[in-house]
């Protein structure tokens, strides 16, 4: 059981494989980092939230803020996705799963009665020190990245 992170605390630092080369948390040192994580590429939802937060990556970048989806997928399934999609945010690929289980987000569901472990579609916003300042758990696509990028303007 991973425990929970608390809006507030030092966020978890992490190395990740993206589809803009390797990165680490210091790597947004300066900047508010919008970490969002997500259970799979090309699936609806998951589309839906990287065309959101891609249709606003400009909106972000002017408030000082870099946008990663995390996901378990691989890194060529990632670029396949960007691609496709004409994505304009990078993406991380956590296969071993480390980055989503220090941010709590490894957790078991629930599907037709079939218990499995998953990704819980959740988004950190971590500010220019690295301090988690607000979680979003349990993500409901619709108007999220909106809600992000409003966050940032508070």
């Amino acid at each position: 059981m991973t425990r929970s992170l608390e809006a507030g605390e030092k966020a978890p630092g992490f190395s990740i494989e993206t589809t803009l080369g390797t990165k680490q948390l210091a790597s947004y040192r300066g900047k508010h980092l919008v970490l969002y994580f997500y259970p799979k590429d090309d699936t609806p939802g998951c589309t839906n939230e990287a065309k959101d937060f891609s249709e606003l990556a400009p909106a972000f970048e002017a408030a000082n803020a870099a946008i990663l989806g995390v996901s378990r997928d691989s890194l060529p399934r990632h670029q396949k996705f960007v691609q496709k999609h004409g994505l304009q945010i990078e993406l991380g690929s956590d296969e071993s799963g480390s980055v989503c289980e220090a941010y709590g987000v490894w957790v078991e569901k629930n599907m037709y009665g079939r218990t499995y472990m998953g990704v819980a579609r959740s988004t950190f916003l971590i500010d220019p020190e690295g301090i988690v300042k607000r979680i979003w758990p349990k993500v409901r696509v619709k108007g999220h990245a909106q809600d992000v990028l409003d966050s940032l303007k508070v």
